[in-house]
Order: C-alpha cells, then structure tokens, then sequence
C-alpha cells in the first residue's frame, strides 16, 4: 500500500489540532496577564472551611491579625482567594498538616482502560484537597497529558521534556524532582506535567528492566522521597496500561483508587485490570520489589443511573466490591464535559455552563467521592485518630 501521500497529510492535522487547542486554552483564561486564577469564596463558605465563625474572621481583620480583605467601589467583598483562607488556617491553626508521625499519603488513580474518568478524578481530587488546606502534588505520569491539560496547558507546545519526568528516568544522576514541580493557580497545589516524550521515556525504562536493571521500578518512588517532606498528599495519574512507568507508579504508591464505570465493557477492563494487578504484584514480590498498599477503594465514574443496565451493574459492582466500593457515585455530569472542553475542571468554574441545578448536583457528586477519600488519607495518620473519633467516624 502507497502511504507517501498521507504523512504530509497527517503532519497537517496534527498542526491544525495544536492550533484548536491553544484557542481553547485561551479560551479557559481569566485574569490580568492572561494568568488563570482559582475561583473566590464567600465569607459563608471561608468560615466552613476555616473552621472559624465570620464574626471570628471579621474580628481578626479588625484587629490586624488578617488583612481585611479587597472590595468593590460599592463596598462589598469580592471574595477571598485560596491563598488568603490558607492564611486564616494560619493564623487560627486549622491547616490540616500532617505531622511528622503521619506518613505521606501517595494516591494512584489507575485502570487499565481509558475514558474512564481517571485524569477527572485525579484533579478534582488534587483541587478539592487543595480546597480544604493540604498540600498536594500531582504528578501526571501519562504522556497523552490529560491531566497537564486541565490546568490550562496545552503539553506538546506549553511543556517540554524537561519540565516533565522524562529527564528523572533517564538520568541516574539527577537526585531531585523539585526541577519539574511547579505551581499552578490553587495555593498549595503543585504540579509535574506531562506530554508526549514521557512515551518514549516508557519505551527506555523497559529495555533498561530488562537488561537486568530492575529497580529502576524504584526511580519514581526515589523522585517522591526527594520532594515529600513538602507535601501531605501526591496524586499519581499513570498511563492507562501496565506498563513500566505504571509499575513505577505501583511501587512508589501507598494507596490506589480504581475507576470503573458501570458498564460491561468497563467492568471487563476493570476485572482484568484486577487481574493483572494481582499476577504482578506476585512477580515482583518474588524480586524483592513488593507493591505495598495501605488501602484500595473502587469508584463508580460516569455512572448514568437513568439506564437500567448501569443501575444493574451498580447494583452488583455494590454487591461484589462491597466497602471497597466508595458509597458517593460519581455520576455522568454535562457540566464535567462542558469544564473539560474549556481545559478546566468543574472547581475551576466561576459560574454553571449548563444550569445551577446540573452544577450544583456535579458540586456534591464531586465532592462526596472526594471527602470520602479524604477520609481514606486521615484514617492513615496516626495524628488524626482523635480528631476522626470526635467526628464520630471511627
């Protein structure tokens, strides 16, 4: 078969789909200097989060303790920005931390098949975190860059290799990767990007393991430990396969989420997945390489429970995984779609796409799932058990 016609051709969407993506990127940002910025909160929800009153936080800015904060010409308050309510938490020592004793939670979130909601769990879970007061890195592992992407980058023009985990891999010299941690517009919430190069990074990683060289499976977790002391939580958002950047990311993990719609080709992939999971933690046990994971929790993602075949299936996915399967679905949401085509997440959003309604159902949807693995995190720090037990979960 002649193909001489079709690189040339090739060649020209891939450049005309760079030029869409970068429009869409424009399109997602706010702010003076073209910066994206986190949305503003109300006093209201400041004090939830704070775990302050407002008369508590309006007292601090009238005696200096806070700066009181911007408002319009009219004098009302524009909103308080992330940064400023992590410097109530401060100043009212309400910041969720972890202490010394707490280990440092490293959160998977993997299956073995695309579209399934992975790279939206993964950042909506950094984001919310990062809402409530800890400090997270995300760390994109996957060279389609999906979730680089949702933080308002287009990977193959804004990041290059070096900005990613491709240089780590590939240099045994380097100690550090605080050179690819970078902010983003949550305070407290960093980065490490991802694009196409980590796919060749992928294909070197696995020639070198099997030249005798297995514990560069160890690589990523050595990347971790080298930045952890600056973080309570890193989200890990592996490629879709077992591949060895995922076993890296197996290795270096403490805790895994699994996401799997309610569909029988999902539940097909997912039940491989689990499959192939087991077969390679044996294998690498058996070379004094073990996955250790501190807990695994299944989500449902995608869920459309106006289709009688997803609520069989939810049914018996709740029947079979039993409490390994979080209770908050993470259902089917316009307004998920509507964020990502806007190369946002649904807590970027300053106001519904759709309808107040539809956002609002997304907000607990998105927000049930992600405090109940907050919860997973604080059940694995020794410092939190009292506080857990006055709230009444343990």
């Amino acid at each position: 078969m002649d193909i001489s016609g079709t690189t040339p051709t090739i060649a020209d969407l891939y450049a005309r789909s760079l030029n869409v993506l970068e429009s869409l990127r424009a399109q997602g940002v706010r702010g003076e200097h073209a910066r994206r910025q986190s949305p503003r909160f109300s006093i209201t929800r400041v004090a939830e989060l704070v775990g302050r009153t407002s008369a508590a936080i309006r007292e601090a800015e009238k005696d200096g303790r806070l700066p009181s904060v911007e408002r319009t010409t009219s004098g009302r308050r524009i909103g308080y920005t992330l940064a400023e309510i992590n410097q109530m938490r401060l100043v009212f020592n309400t910041r969720p931390w972890r202490t010394e004793e707490d280990p440092l939670s490293i959160i998977a979130v993997q299956n073995f098949k695309g579209g399934v909601g992975k790279s939206t769990l993964a950042v909506h879970l950094a984001q919310y975190l990062a809402i409530r007061g800890y400090r997270v890195c995300l760390i994109d592992c996957d060279s389609q860059g999906s979730t680089t992407a949702l933080f308002g980058y287009v990977p193959d023009l804004d990041i290059g290799e070096n900005d990613t985990l491709y240089p780590f891999f590939r240099n045994p010299e380097t100690t550090s990767l605080a050179y690819a941690v970078r902010e983003t517009h949550w305070d407290g919430l960093y980065l490490v990007p991802a694009n196409l190069k980590l796919y060749s990074s992928e294909y070197e990683l696995a020639a070198r393991v099997a030249r005798a060289q297995p514990n560069l499976l160890n690589r990523l977790a050595e990347g971790i430990a080298s930045i952890g002391d600056h973080f309570d939580v890193i989200i890990l958002d592996p490629p879709p396969a077992l591949g060895t950047i995922s076993l890296s990311v197996m290795r270096a993990a403490n805790a895994l989420i699994v996401p799997i719609p309610p569909t029988v080709v999902d539940f097909t992939s997912t039940t491989t997945f689990l499959a192939m999971l087991y077969e390679t933690m044996l294998t690498l046990e058996e070379r004094h390489l073990p996955i250790n994971l501190r807990w695994m929790r299944l989500v449902a993602t995608r869920a459309d429970e106006q289709k009688s075949m997803q609520r069989e299936l939810l049914g018996l996915i709740r029947n079979l995984f039993g409490d390994m399967l979080l209770r908050t679905v993470l259902k089917d949401s316009a307004e998920i779609d509507n964020a990502s085509a806007r190369l946002m997440s649904v807590y970027d959003l300053e106001q519904p796409v759709t309808s107040r309604e539809t956002y609002q159902r997304c907000l607990t949807y998105l927000n049930g799932v992600n405090a109940e693995v907050e919860t997973q995190i604080r059940l694995t720090w020794p410092s939190q058990a009292g506080r857990l037990r006055a709230e009444g979960i343990l």
